[in-house]
């Protein structure tokens, strides 16, 4: 045997050697991968699970909770609506029905504020809605503050390809005005971006004013929009400061429901986003808002039990 035929096969079996090292490597490595992903979803089922619990604690005992954001971290919005999802599932297994939709942060002064570049949504269920009620108990709530919106309710569903601000303008069957009494399970409203989401965009309670009005008889964007508490002028604002105009705020909605795979629906309501600086509110107070071309809502605020 030559020199040269002795070499050629220890080269190979070198080769051979190598290739088989890199293989056990590449094994080694995908199952540290596996192991860092199963760790990674542990770590973040327990984080949420966590928050939700905080969440619900608070609520139960009526008791404001410290941030969740300790636990979520303040830029998470995924880990934030994850925790919204299973509070909501929660209630939905309670026996809770849906009305339809909230959309928070339409400003974008607070966008800036919370370092956010977009508005957040919330579930509203019925038990929120307090629009026939002579009084509204304040005791259901914690830290009650009150806004002015525009509410549209839908006459069809906002589930296809493609929607624009045609598709959702067609799809409203009529715009109310809303008194919007939301809430915070966030001690002192300490609030960044997924402290609020968490909390199902901070939502309490809602009022829906009684004019019912076609959007061929009104517009949005155009609207004024003046809130008074007690007789005195506390907020004041205008349809634009809803993301430029409040059909734009519906259509982020629709957008953002669908890409969740809940989609909005014939008959929901949605509750577009605050007109104005929102305002406390407590017991003894009546709050009435006039939006031009619209209407007012009204809401006399009661420490006495809810019946």
């Amino acid at each position: 045997m030559t020199g040269r035929e002795q070499i050629v096969p220890a080269a190979a079996d070198r080769e051979q050697v190598v290739s088989a090292a890199a293989d056990r490597e590449q094994v080694v490595s995908a199952a540290a991968d596996r192991e860092r992903i199963i760790s990674a979803a542990a770590d973040r089922e327990r984080i949420v699970s966590a928050a939700a619990g905080r969440l619900l604690s608070a609520a139960a005992e009526r008791r404001p909770c410290s941030p969740v954001r300790d636990l979520l971290g303040r830029t998470d919005v995924a880990a934030a609506y994850e925790v919204q999802r299973r509070l909501t599932a929660r209630r939905l297994t309670a026996g809770a029905v849906v009305t339809g939709r909230k959309i928070g942060l339409t400003s974008p002064a607070v966008q800036r504020q919370l370092g956010v570049d977009q508005p957040d949504f919330g579930v509203l269920f019925a038990d929120m809605d307090v629009s026939g009620a002579a009084e509204v108990p304040v005791n259901r709530l914690l830290q009650p503050k009150a806004e002015a919106e525009i509410a549209f309710v839908l006459a069809a569903d906002l589930d296809g390809e493609g929607l624009d601000l045609a598709a959702v303008r067609a799809a409203v069957a009529y715009a109310s005005p809303a008194l919007e009494i939301v809430d915070s399970r966030i001690a002192d409203w300490d609030i960044t971006i997924t402290d609020t989401v968490a909390d199902n965009a901070s939502s309490g309670l809602y009022v829906l004013g009684e004019a019912r009005l076609p959007l061929t008889a009104f517009e949005p964007r155009e609207a004024t929009m003046r809130m008074h508490a007690a007789g005195t002028l506390v907020s004041e604002g205008h349809g634009a400061a809803c993301l430029g105009d409040p059909l734009n705020a519906l259509l982020w909605l629709a957008r953002t429901s669908r890409a969740y795979g809940d989609p909005l629906r014939a008959g929901q309501v949605v509750l577009s986003g605050a007109l104005g600086p929102m305002v406390s509110v407590s017991a003894g107070v009546t709050v009435s808002a006039e939006i031009s071309g619209l209407g007012t809502v009204r809401a006399a605020f009661t420490d006495k039990d809810p019946s």
